[in-house]
């Protein structure tokens, strides 16, 4: 069968069967009318009190709880994956970054993207994604430590709003609001795993509503999950002929040869994860609020086999490392808000948020250890990494009658931040004389304590001068204590044509300040035959290299766009944009100070000894990374949304939804590489790809919910268009490795056995679709320069690299 046929052959099926098996007429209570979605009642975007979706001067998506319920596996990147066409998620990061799932939006950094809780800043992951490729610098909020049972809804602006609310809002804004109820609940229990077999999950969680006084309500959620590992990878050409050396000869005794390595795939995740959120209404129309969460995690990625030689009196059957997490995050938020005198609003609140992250490394050994003292450990502990931040937020709004067809509303505020950084370092066993196997711990030089404060003014005007035209303007100034000051602005308008079409538009510049994990974050990352020192730019021994300190990115956002109701049951949305950054902030290709075997820049030795680390002997390649205001790039896309839902008697009532978004990243201006490079390039051929080509050039979501009394089938038909990134194995001979246009399916069937219980079967990626594979030419460089081949799929594959999921849930509520 063509796959284009296959899902209309399957929601047609599905339809037939559902009606003849749906006898008991219950109302679904997790179904959701799209239509609703644009009735909701916004905070992001906007300071204006009670302005819905549907009037919404900016792109703004809705998904509601029901929607978020519905995304098969219990995680919100993953919902956010399956909704929202324009975010998309890292599908398998290397040495730490698989241990934190990464996502980003209309193709930019995950730090582009701006995350809130409630309105308010999240403060982001201490584990930095410094692995290279399309999500490479990423240390924004994992997303992953927030039950999805704790939300209520969600917003995501997209739209450039650096103006409102500060650094990193260039992308947009995903703002997160959690559940408000005082009264009932929800315990929800499901597992699933690939169709290989393998990444089994289970997760177990609840939410409940209370009423402790009167006045108040307090919402509480609490959720457990646990997702094994996946492994997608090849054999490993160095271990099977004719590439397999004498001293490795004993590896065909190790299990599953010659599939020795296994790092293809999937982390080991267990985590509990729980949050609150609550509020009392004192006299006088004032409310106390406050909402909290905390996560718990511990996650485990196989690193790259070593071979039989390598350590035979330890592991004479080779070894593969494992690096492990133990995270712990937790964020709070206390404030008040109410009238003042004169009709002025305010809201006065300080958040509080910390992501700490103990680093080891197990199953692994100390290889110079063992030889010149004849014992290692085979446990590590190889430091901690920590990022706290601490916002106080105060905020004032009123509403004047001016003579407007609507009251001028005018908001001001100030905030202050206080980000901090801080690298522990390892044991001594696991940075001695090139450290532990695949990872070695942070040395005293990686650590160290690093600290930023930020003081900032707005100012927001909106309002109607005349009937149909909406404006909103906003200006804000920021000062940073480490490398000075910004001031941007944004006009937002609106002009409804008719009752049933609308024009809206936006322009604005902005700014991104570097994270302090860009700016400060230090290591050594390992393979079986090269290594690669993170050089931060904060470091003395990046001025051998002739590397400048980093400074704010600058942005220009332009959107223009329409709101249709062509229909009385249709609405549609499409919005073009065009976003420009300036000095952007990227991380390098590999910069080489000896490239399979040869010295390809003394400058770089020099850089990593005057930085202090320690490069363990044998390494065919060494060279360092770092994080530069390496160029200018330009993003140009379109956004486009539409609702359609109409009764069908007798078959029921069908919720139909079109998501799509275009987009295409370019590198319009190279910063020129330092002499001391010897002719390397900030961003070479590689690093470019990664940046203009990673994205799906474009994605389109088709989706279809039916209903028939106490049955419900959603079904999702996914699009993702193609994406590839150039590689070479010795920076002169590029090849493109290249995933074409993917079409997948996901699917689920609900029958509400009773009012209070759910069950739920479905399938994510339900015709098992893969990416393709990598270009047979690059990976026979690789086995013929001796490199660790065991790849299949590019590592940001939109699609995933695991295949399609099954699941089930259960779901009781009261």
């Amino acid at each position: 069968m063509s796959p284009s046929l296959r899902p209309t052959t399957a929601l047609l099926t599905l339809l037939s069967s559902g009606y003849a098996l749906a006898q008991t007429p219950v109302a679904d209570p997790g179904a959701a009318d799209p239509a609703q979605s644009f009735d909701t009642v916004i905070i992001t975007g906007t300071r204006q009190a009670g302005l819905k979706a549907a009037d919404s001067p900016a792109p703004i998506q809705i998904l509601d709880a029901a929607t978020l319920k519905r995304s098969g596996q219990p995680d919100l990147i993953q919902a956010l994956t399956q909704n929202v066409p324009a975010f998309t998620s890292d599908a398998k990061g290397g040495d730490a970054a698989a241990l934190t799932t990464a996502a980003r939006l209309r193709g930019l950094n995950p730090n582009h993207t701006l995350i809130l809780v409630n309105g308010k800043r999240r403060h982001g992951t201490s584990n930095v994604n410094v692995t290279g490729g399309a999500f490479s610098g990423g240390a924004s909020a994992d997303l992953s430590l927030i039950p999805l049972s704790a939300i209520d809804h969600i917003e995501v602006l997209q739209d450039g709003a650096a103006a409102q609310y500060g650094s990193d809002a260039i992308a947009g804004v995903i703002n997160i609001i959690l559940k408000r109820n005082d009264q009932g609940g929800t315990v929800s229990f499901g597992g699933g795993q690939y169709y290989d077999g393998d990444g089994t999950s289970g997760n177990l969680s609840a939410n409940i509503g209370l009423k402790p006084h009167e006045d108040a309500f307090l919402n509480l959620s609490v959720e457990t999950k646990y997702h094994g590992h996946s492994d997608r990878s090849d054999l490993d050409a160095r271990f099977a002929p004719p590439y397999l050396s004498a001293a490795n000869a004993n590896v065909r005794n190790a299990p599953g040869y010659p599939y020795v390595g296994r790092t293809f795939g999937d982390a080991a995740v267990r985590q509990t994860i729980l949050s609150a959120n609550g509020g009392i209404d004192l006299s006088g129309g004032t409310e106390l609020y406050g909402f909290a969460t905390y996560g718990a995690k511990h996650a485990e990625a196989i690193q790259n086999y070593r071979g039989t030689s390598t350590a035979p009196g330890v592991y004479p059957l080779g070894f593969s490392p494992i690096e492990v997490h133990d995270e712990e995050d937790f964020a709070f938020t206390l404030g008040v808000k109410g009238e003042a005198l004169a009709g002025w609003r305010y809201d006065l609140a300080t958040t509080y948020g910390r992501d700490y992250a103990s680093v080891g490394n197990i199953d692994s050994l100390n290889v110079q250890l063992w030889k010149d003292t004849g014992s290692t450990q085979n446990r590590f502990y190889e430091g901690y990494l920590k990022a706290n931040q601490t916002t106080t937020n105060l905020d004032f709004s009123r509403d004047f009658n001016v003579g407007w067809a609507s009251p001028l509303n005018v908001a001001f505020g100030a905030e202050h931040r206080v980000d901090e950084y801080a690298i522990g370092a390892g044991e001594p066993a696991s940075i001695y004389r090139g450290g532990a196997a695949a990872f070695p711990g942070y040395t005293p030089s990686d650590a160290g304590n690093h600290k930023r404060r930020s003081n900032a003014l707005y100012v927001d005007v909106a309002g109607s001068p005349i009937d149909k035209l909406k404006l909103d303007a906003a200006l804000r100034t920021e000062r940073y204590s480490d490398f000075g000051s910004a001031t941007v602005g944004k006009l937002t308008g609106r002009y409804d044509v008719a009752p049933s079409f609308a024009l809206r538009g936006t322009v604005s510049n902005g700014f991104r300040a570097p994270t302090l994990a860009e700016q400060s974050y230090s290591a050594t990352s390992v393979s079986p035959t090269t290594a690669s020192v993170i050089l931060p730019t904060s470091a003395a021994a990046a001025r051998l290299l002739g590397i400048d300190e980093l400074k704010a990115e600058k942005s220009r956002n332009l959107s223009i766009g329409i709101v249709a109701k062509p229909a009385p049951k249709v609405t549609a949305t499409l919005d073009l944009y065009q976003i420009n950054i300036k000095d952007r902030i990227l991380q390098s290709g590999s910069l080489y100070g000896t490239l399979n075997g040869a010295v390809r820049a003394e400058a770089v030795n020099a850089a990593i000894v005057a930085n202090g680390n320690s490069i363990p002997a044998g390494m065919s390649s060494t060279g360092v990374v770092v994080f530069s205001n390496a160029g200018d790039t330009r993003n140009t896309g379109a956004d486009a949304v539409v609702t359609y839902a109409d009764e069908y008697g007798r078959f029921g009532r069908v919720d139909w939804s079109l998501g799509a978004n275009i987009n295409q990243v370019k590198v319009t201006k190279v910063k020129g590489a330092p002499s001391q490079l010897n002719g390397q390039q900030f961003l070479d051929k590689t690093a470019i790809s990664y940046i203009e080509d990673s994205s799906p050039a474009f994605r389109i979501n088709l989706g279809a919910l039916w209903r028939k009394n106490d049955w419900t089938v959603n079904l999702r038909e996914n699009v993702f268009g193609p994406s590839s990134y150039y590689t070479s194995v010795n920076n002169v001979t590029y090849y493109e490795n290249r995933t074409g246009t993917k079409f997948i399916t996901d699917l689920d069937v609900t029958r509400q056995i009773t009012k209070a219980w759910a069950v739920t079967v479905g399938a994510n990626n339900l015709f098992n679709v893969y990416p393709d594979k990598l270009n047979s030419d690059y990976r026979q460089a690789l086995n013929a320069a001796g490199r660790q081949n065991i790849s299949q799929y590019a590592s940001f594959s939109p699609i995933g690299i695991n295949g399609g999921y099954y699941y089930f849930k259960a779901n009781y509520r009261f």
